[in-house]
């Protein structure tokens, strides 16, 4: 079927100062592992992830492009300072990059380090960095699933976190409970989450749904309002350490059929096409 974007409100977000957010501020980043734009929106405007939209600006996803096409482009990009761009015309200013000469996104209010990555970066200002990971990319279990957990101080992986888990980001959800109940309340904390719950297999996420009928958009779907109805507890966390900033976005999407394609690490607009908000966190 072909793809086509739903007509809701359009959100375009206020890009906050992050020299006045850096080092006063904890850093949450969660990526959505796959989620689609459209899917994303369709739901919010449905009232069917409310604790997302209880945090998001308006209660609306802004529509942004995904860096990369599959998991290890986009977190490589990510991880570099490229977030996922606002889909309409630029040049957007970044919230984080580093510093090289020429960089027509570089301006006033966009942190700069001086390291090849965001995370070491945050690192050299005093961040204790952790990555709580999902898919494959981030299991650790071979050279290739080290290299993106490899950035951080500090990375857990189980097989309960990953795909084929039903309770994947229960599960992530408690590590982070226990990561930040450790860490001294004077350090600050950049945690990034790889979130597997939205990534294929999601079948078992869908009522009524059985191995034999597969993932489909609407399993996607049920994904995601399972990681709704968990996600309050990492706000919760993250905010009772004091002020924090919080990104959420998609690294990319990934198609059900959509003009003949399924998957991702493709060129198709349901790929391409990303939800992203951020917001603060506890006290400001």
């Amino acid at each position: 079927m072909p793809f086509s974007e739903p007509t809701l409100p359009e959100r375009v977000l206020a890009e906050p100062d992050m020299n006045a957010i850096v080092g006063s501020h904890d850093l949450l980043l969660i990526t959505l592992d796959t989620l689609r734009h459209d899917v994303a929106a369709e739901l919010a405007a449905a009232g069917r992830i409310p604790n997302l939209t209880a945090r998001m600006p308006g209660g609306v996803w802004e529509e942004r492009h995904a860096p990369g096409s599959f998991t290890y482009a986009s977190h490589q990009a990510m991880f570099a300072g490229f977030l996922p761009t606002p889909a309409r015309p630029g040049p957007h200013r970044r919230l984080f990059a580093a510093r090289f000469a020429g960089s027509e996104t570089t301006a006033e209010g966009t942190y700069v380090y001086d390291t090849p990555d965001l995370v070491t970066g945050l690192a050299a200002a005093g961040y204790h960095t952790v990555c709580i990971g999902g898919v494959g990319f981030f299991t650790k279990r071979s050279p290739m699933g080290s290299v993106l957990p490899g950035y951080f101080q500090e990375s857990h992986w189980e097989p309960e976190f990953g795909v084929p888990s039903p309770t994947s980001f229960e599960a992530q959800i408690a590590c982070a409970e226990r990561v930040i109940g450790g860490l001294a309340p004077d350090r600050r904390l950049f945690l990034f989450v790889n979130v597997s719950a939205l990534h294929q297999p999601n079948w078992f996420h869908l009522p009524g749904a059985t191995r034999d009928s597969g993932d489909s958009r609407a399993s996607h779907a049920a994904a995601l309002e399972y990681v709704d109805r968990h996600i309050g507890r990492l706000f919760t966390a993250m905010g009772g350490r004091g002020p924090g900033f919080a990104i959420v976005c998609s690294d990319h999407g990934t198609a059900y059929g959509d003009d003949g394609y399924t998957g991702h690490r493709l060129g198709h607009e349901s790929v391409w096409t990303v939800p992203y908000t951020h917001f603060f966190l506890g006290t400001r």
